[in-house]
C-alpha cells in the first residue's frame, strides 16, 4: 500500500512540474514579451521577472527591447542629374509596439523583408531629388536624416521605433569607375607627357646657355694663351738676342752643341756630311771658342 502511495505522490509532482513549468515564464530585462490564446494576443508584459500564463492554452512570444541594426544589400540609384551610384546603407531600430510588430509582419525574416522595401523606397526617393555633388558634400547628414524621417514615419505600422538611418558608403557602379578611372589616367599621362616636355624644354635652353658659355670661355681661354704665348715668344727673342749680341761666338757655340746633342741623340739617323762641313767647325778644330785659335795652328 506505501508503495503505491508513493507512486501517486511521485506522479503528482511530475504533473505538478510539468504544469509549474507551463503556467509559469521568465522575461528578462532586455526583452518583452506577448501572451497568445489561440493565436489571438492577451496581454503584453514589459516588466522584467516571473510571469504566469495559463498552462496549455496560452503560450508566449518573446522580442527583443534592444536597439537592433539591419543592413540590407548595396542598391543602385540614380540622382537627379542623372549620376548613377551604388549606396550601401543601415538602418537601427527597436521594436516599440510588440503587438503590432506581431500582427503586422509576425517573424524577423518578414519583418527585415519589408523593411528592406521601405528602405530602398526611402532612398531612392530622396536621392532621386538630389545631384550627386550633394550626397558627397557636408550635406550628407542633412540628407540622411530626411531617409530616417521617411522609413520612421512607414515603420511605425509595423510597431518599429527607427532610431537612425546611415550611409555607409555611396560609390559608382563598376563600370562608371572603370571609365572614370580611364579617364583620370589619362588626363595624368597627358599632364605627364606636357610636363616631360616643358621639362625638355628648359633642359635644352640649359644646355645651349652652358654651350654658348662654354664656347666663350674657351675662346677666351684660347685669346688669352695666344697673348701669353706671343709675350713669351717676344720675350723670348729678345733674351736669344741680347745674349747673341753680348757674345756672338759664344752663342754660335751654345747653339752648335744643341744641334749636336739633336743629331746624335742615339736614333738610328744616318747623316752623310762631309768633315769640313761647317756643321763640324766647332769640331775639328778649325776655329776656338770666343773667337781664339786653337794651338799648334
Amino acid at each position: 500500500m506505501n508503495r503505491f502511495l508513493w507512486v501517486g505522490i511521485a506522479a503528482g509532482l511530475v504533473v505538478l512540474l510539468f504544469l509549474a513549468d507551463n503556467a509559469f515564464f521568465i522575461v528578462d530585462p532586455s526583452s518583452q514579451a506577448l501572451v497568445l490564446q489561440f493565436g489571438e494576443s492577451i496581454r503584453k508584459v514589459t516588466e522584467p521577472g516571473l510571469q504566469f500564463k495559463k498552462p496549455f492554452v496560452q503560450n508566449v512570444v518573446e522580442y527583443s527591447k534592444q536597439v537592433l541594426e539591419f543592413e540590407p544589400p548595396p542598391l543602385e540609384v540614380i540622382a537627379s542629374d542623372q549620376k548613377r551610384m551604388v549606396v550601401d546603407s543601415f538602418v537601427r531600430y527597436r521594436i516599440a509596439d510588440p503587438l503590432k510588430y506581431y500582427q503586422s509582419v509576425g517573424t524577423e525574416d518578414a519583418m527585415r523583408l519589408r523593411l528592406g522595401v521601405v528602405l530602398n523606397g526611402a532612398t531612392r526617393r530622396v536621392i532621386g531629388n538630389i545631384v550627386l555633388a550633394r550626397l558627397l558634400s557636408p550635406e550628407r547628414g542633412q540628407i540622411m536624416g530626411l531617409i530616417k524621417d521617411d522609413v520612421a514615419a512607414e515603420a511605425t505600422q509595423f510597431g518599429l521605433d527607427v532610431v537612425d538611418v546611415r550611409i555607409r558608403r555611396a560609390d559608382l557602379p563598376r563600370e562608371n569607375s572603370q571609365a572614370i578611372y580611364e579617364r583620370m589616367k589619362s588626363e595624368r599621362d597627358r599632364q605627364a607627357k606636357e610636363y616631360r616636355a616643358e621639362g625638355a624644354e628648359v633642359a635644352a635652353g640649359i644646355r645651349a646657355r652652358a654651350d654658348k658659355e662654354v664656347t666663350v670661355i674657351r675662346a677666351e681661354a684660347n685669346k688669352q694663351a695666344q697673348i701669353l704665348r706671343g709675350q713669351g715668344d717676344a720675350d723670348s727673342t729678345k733674351l736669344y738676342a741680347d745674349a747673341y749680341n753680348q757674345d756672338p761666338e759664344f752663342f754660335n757655340f751654345y747653339r752648335s752643341l744643341q744641334a749636336y746633342g739633336e743629331a746624335f741623340s742615339g736614333n738610328e739617323t744616318t747623316m752623310v756630311l762631309s768633315p769640313d762641313s761647317e756643321f763640324f767647325r766647332y769640331m775639328s778644330g778649325r776655329k776656338g771658342m770666343m773667337g781664339t785659335k786653337p794651338a799648334g795652328q
